[in-house]
């Protein structure tokens, strides 16, 4: 979904300063920042999009396949869409006929629409069952005093759910379950270091494609096989007294932050002006500007730099809490560190391990919020789980990505119709057709695993990214399907059942066309028209 600040508050006009070689982002009561945002903040409010006219109402004797066939048409031949380009195709689920289909087998960038393909597959090959673990490795088990001879190794399998979002807003709930598991197994004392692995994934830390200027906030964190709290931090800025700086916190507390604060509180009625800068690759943050005594303050998250070190930095402090004391330090490593080799586990000791909810949970935090970190973890899982392990040089995203091809093919999704880059569609180079899009929610919907497939969907008017749209129409707590949207792209694919009772699936993909209230309102025209419809196709 589209990131849009409130104006009144804050706006963020991102500006590249070379000389730091950082990212500069600024706050003013004036405009908002060029949109390229997949998944929805919990901070952020979006204003509701207008609900789409009516389909009318036409006598149920003319309401076959040529109506529905003329309304859509009807819908895309506006003139406003002419610059731009749009696919859609209808079938009906009900008779498996092909109700409408326009540039149904041309390219066009998904944005989120590519979560759908990286999900199914996982479901697919996974199961909804599924469940990733972390382990607690040692070279022995402790002693009879509780003492670790040497490292004790937290290594990661891309869990997602060590994280605040499935722990009701809570930032160490996750991690302190780890430390009771590792309390629990007898462990009082760790003799060397706590260190952090992350090299079950071999893939680049930031997928190819991805712009620079989402790499400062939580849409755009690095991909770690040891994940912690969607590998962002949330940035608190409130006013303090006038002429003295702005009061800035992070949570959770870290030292893995260097916090530069070049703020100014003003007086009431003085408008604020914000900058907030990450640097790329290092947790260096700087905020500047003025911030008026009155202001109600500031809210963000901020996408961390190496959070495998921020993990066992945590980890470590929730241990020590319980009276475990580690004797050295934090640190994490990754497969550069190890020379491009996995933890070889032979000869250590599982101490502990720590298992996820199922994946069919974690399918729906992720589809319906279109959480891009997650589904990053879940492709990469997905290729070290099923993919080709005997090319060493493949990454852990390409053996993700042939395994999302083989389950296209069951599909029959013609190979070449999908382009993939990364898991969830923030890189631009990713793209796909409508017809491959229908194909593949033909293909879930007759899967063993439709339920869990259907849970994951974003509804109408209820929940996720369509949570406020649809309202009050014939769609609300109808449709369900998967949302997309990135700069001058927006995209649904789903699930529609009409007045008449005939269930629809369907995709619309339009890309190159700058304004997105046009984007969305053609959408939701063409959804609309669907649930309105009461006659009969076949």
């Amino acid at each position: 979904m589209k990131l849009e600040f409130d104006p009144k508050k804050i706006s963020i006009c991102l500006i590249l300063v070379l000389l730091t070689a950082g990212s500069v982002f600024e706050v003013s009561a004036q405009g908002n920042r060029r949109p390229r945002v997949i998944n929805s903040n919990p901070v952020v409010r979006v204003p509701p999009t207008p609900t789409p006219t009516s389909s009318g109402s036409v006598p149920v004797s003319t309401k076959s396949t040529a109506y529905l066939k003329s309304r859509l048409n009807g819908i895309l031949i506006n003139r406003l869409l002419t610059r731009g380009q749009v696919g859609a195709k209808v079938v009906s689920l009900t008779t498996g006929k092909t109700i409408y289909e326009r540039n149904a087998n041309k390219y066009f960038m998904p944005a989120s629409n590519m979560k759908s393909f990286s999900i199914a597959a996982a479901l697919d090959q996974l199961t909804p069952e599924y469940r990733f673990v972390t382990s607690v490795y040692a070279i022995a088990k402790p002693d009879r005093n509780g003492t670790i001879r040497g490292n004790l190794i937290i290594y990661g399998r891309g869990d997602p759910s060590i994280s605040a979002s499935f722990n009701d807003g809570d930032y160490y709930r996750a991690i302190d379950a780890l430390a009771q598991r590792i309390a629990q197994a007898g462990v009082k004392r760790v003799e060397g270091s706590l260190v952090g692995d992350e090299t079950y994934f071999n893939s680049r830390s930031i997928p190819f494609g991805w712009e620079w200027d989402d790499l400062q906030w939580y849409y755009g964190a690095e991909v770690s096989s040891l994940s912690i709290n969607n590998n962002s931090v949330e940035l608190k800025i409130s006013p303090g007294a006038v002429g003295s700086p702005a009061r800035i916190g992070i949570l959770p507390a870290n030292r893995q932050f260097r916090i530069i604060n070049k703020t100014r509180t003003t007086p009431n009625g003085t408008k604020r002006e914000l900058k907030v800068t990450k640097r790329l690759g290092v947790n260096v943050l700087e905020v500047a500007g003025k911030m008026p005594e009155n202001d109600g303050g500031y809210e963000g998250f901020i996408a961390v730099s190496r959070p495998a070190n921020l993990f066992v930095e945590v980890l470590k402090q929730r241990l020590q809490q319980r009276g475990i004391a580690v004797r050295g330090s934090s640190r994490a490593i990754n497969t550069a560190d190890r020379g491009g080799m996995k933890l070889q586990t032979d000869g250590l000791e599982e101490i502990t391990n720590l298992k996820s909810p199922p994946l069919r949970l974690i399918a729906e935090k992720t589809m319906k919020p279109s959480q891009n970190l997650y589904t990053e973890l879940i492709l990469r899982a997905l290729g070290e789980e099923r993919g080709d392990n005997s090319d060493p040089e493949k990454t852990s995203l390409q053996k993700g990505i042939e395994v999302v091809q083989s389950v296209l093919r069951k599909a029959g999704v013609a190979p070449d119709s999908v382009v993939q880059y990364d898991a969830s569609g923030l890189s631009r180079h990713n793209l796909i057709t409508p017809d491959s899009a229908v194909k593949l929610y033909q293909y879930m919907n007759r899967s063993p695993h439709a339920y869990a497939w259907r849970n994951s969907l974003t509804i109408g008017g209820v929940d996720g990214t369509l949570k406020r749209r649809f309202l009050g129409t014939s769609a609300a707590s109808n449709v369900r399907g998967k949302t997309g949207t990135i700069d001058q792209v927006s995209a649904l694919t789903g699930y529609v059942t009409s007045k008449s009772g005939e269930k629809f699936v369907f995709s619309v993909l339009t890309n190159n066309l700058p304004d997105s209230r046009l984007r969305v309102k053609t959408i939701d025209e063409i959804v609309l028209l669907l649930s309105d419809f009461d006659g009969r196709t076949s």
